[in-house]
């Protein structure tokens, strides 16, 4: 019988049976469906219809709870049962429930527990469902848990290790999205075991596919084949696969590669609340200027990951160098050519207790579904926190210590790959830079050769739209006596085309451009554009990508230096 049901189900048996445990919290993909073999085909039911018909199927009553909607229980033979309780429990009491039951959790957890103990003295099997649990015993801080709250959660830790409920068949389960919305004692309550429903993976989509569409009918609506869609849609449940399948047949839409790539970008950021956002990566590498070594070396991890070489890849790159090299672009490109898809981290923090964290969990469960993935998180310094972060109840440093289990999960190299870029990287705390988690440190710098600098100048140059009466290099660029960064000269051709329209051109000319780039000063912090170069120096982990000038610097000098640097900004 178990093996009908899926891994997370299978597992939640087992701890049952081992008859140590009565307390359990399903947390993860809970809105979703849930497949279960049967002789004919899969059937795919709503949560709380399996665990009720199937999973606590020969249980004699089955009991759910919420907030909204109150009790209510799987049969009618069972509410009559109940009802006749709280009838003789009125007439004792003196209250009036049957006619008016309590809806809060004390009211609701008070009327439960007479009628289970009544029941289980009686030899009756029970289960109790408690859906959108983190409403009744939410996360917070000890001292501002109210009284409400705190007496819910006595009633739930009570119940765990009560020794006539370990001793009977009786079960409690707790439903939640994220399990760091519930009260962290209950959550480390030795009584309790949590179990998580993951999103389904591509075979599991694949077989949903063939099951709800014969061969006939889907080539009539899609041009995307069911293995290929399986694969498009990782990150996907059932339900979202139903929408899309669901949407190609009433409104006559055919799936096509372009639709499904972006109905899956909408539900996906729409699963995240927001908090992730699909990096547009249509280009290459080849579109990057400059940082020959760099992208030599990119490539050469594209290329394994083509191959199905995931074992030899880093966890994640720290992309570090002075502001305006390119270092977003170059990562947005290198996700463009090796064709998967790239997320940014929008921002997770909310000022309510327990939101961060529960965010932050359902960010990574949904990059964990969508493997391979490439994560980009820029200005890594700021965002990412520290662990030391104090002044708002430890969130800051919960949040760094989920992020940095996670990044050093091995089960995840090659499938999620993490690009963290900084100006400073000398700002972000080890635990992330070490090995194991951002493991290959690059460097960028503005261009150093005279190739260099006519590349970026063409890249720009075609970025900006700027039309010449000729090709021409301006001769500052020739000289390389400015070190124009990406930045600086996108500013610079953009001036020139604002030129050539005030003097009513179509076309820049030679004497335009050298007039603007003899006339441009780019912004000049000479200090902190050392501090950022010295710094990236410092960190790359890979001397061949270093420029010739930077490999024979003096290591200890260049951090004595960095120390001069650091005092003198401040």
């Amino acid at each position: 019988m178990l093996e009908n049901y899926p891994n997370w189900a299978q597992q939640l048996a087992r701890k049952y049976l081992s008859r140590t445990l009565n307390q359990f919290i399903i947390h993860g993909n809970v809105h979703d469906l849930v497949p279960v073999k049967t002789d004919k085909a899969m059937k795919y039911q709503r949560l709380k219809t399996f665990m009720a018909e199937e999973f606590f199927g020969a249980r004699d009553i089955v009991v759910f709870y919420d907030r909204a909607s109150g009790i209510y229980f799987r049969d009618q033979e069972s509410q009559r049962d109940f009802s006749r309780a709280l009838t003789g429990r009125d007439s004792f009491a003196g209250t009036d429930y049957a006619k008016k039951l309590p809806k809060d959790p004390v009211g609701v957890f008070s009327v439960l527990e007479q009628y289970f103990r009544s029941r289980l003295d009686q030899k009756k099997s029970m289960a109790l469902i408690i859906d959108f649990a983190e409403t009744i015993v939410p996360a917070n801080e000890a001292g501002s848990t109210g009284s409400e709250d705190r007496n819910s959660l006595v009633y739930l830790l009570k119940w765990a290790h009560d020794p006539l409920f370990l001793a009977t068949d009786f079960t409690t389960v707790l439903v939640t999205e994220n399990l760091s919305d519930l009260n962290r004692t209950l959550i480390q309550n030795p009584y309790s075991s949590d179990v998580r429903i993951p999103l389904p993976g591509e075979d599991d989509r694949l077989s949903y596919i063939m099951q709800e569409q014969d061969p006939e009918s889907f080539g009539a609506i899609s041009d995307v084949s069911k293995p290929i869609m399986a694969q498009m849609t990782a990150g996907l449940g059932y339900l979202k696969l139903k929408s899309i399948l669901s949407n190609a047949v009433q409104n006559e839409e055919k799936i096509t590669f372009e639709s499904l790539t972006e109905t899956k970008k909408e539900l996906i950021e729409a699963e995240a609340y927001g908090l992730l956002e699909f990096v547009s990566a249509d280009g290459s590498l080849d579109q990057v200027a400059g940082h020959t070594k760099v992208k030599e070396h990119l490539r050469t991890a594209i290329k394994e990951l083509k191959a199905g070489r995931r074992d030899v890849l880093p966890m994640g790159y720290l992309v570090c160098g002075p502001v305006g090299t390119g270092k977003t672009y170059l990562v947005t490109c290198f996700s463009g050519e090796v064709g998967i898809p790239m997320v940014k981290l929008k921002n997770f923090r909310s000022q309510w207790q327990g939101v961060t964290e529960g965010n932050l969990e359902k960010i990574l469960g949904l990059m964990r579904a969508m493997a391979p993935v490439a994560v980009m998180i820029d200005e890594a310094d700021a965002y990412l926190g520290d662990r030391a972060a104090s002044g708002d109840s430890g969130v800051s440093s919960r949040v760094f210590s989920q992020i940095a289990t996670f990044m050093s999960n091995t089960q995840h190299r090659g499938r999620i790959i993490w690009f963290l870029m900084t100006a400073r990287p000398d700002l972000m705390p080890i635990d992330l830079k070490r090995q194991g988690r951002a493991e290959e440190h690059i460097a960028l710098f503005p261009p150093e050769t005279d190739a260099e600098r006519r590349e970026l100048f063409e890249a720009m140059k075609k970025k900006t739209g700027l039309k010449l009466s000729e090709e021409y290099i301006p001769k500052t660029v020739l000289k390389g006596d400015v070190n124009y960064s990406g930045a600086d000269m996108e500013a610079a051709l953009t001036r020139a085309k604002f030129r050539t329209a005030s003097e009513s051109l179509e076309k820049t000319t030679p004497e335009i451009l050298d007039q603007v780039f003899y006339d441009f000063l780019p912004p000049t912090y000479p200090e902190e554009v050392e501090l950022q170069t010295l710094t990236a120096v410092s960190e790359c982990t890979s001397k061949a990508l270093l420029p010739e000038r930077f490999r024979k610097l003096d290591r200890n000098n260049i951090l004595k230096r960095i120390q001069e640097l650091k005092k003198t900004i401040r």
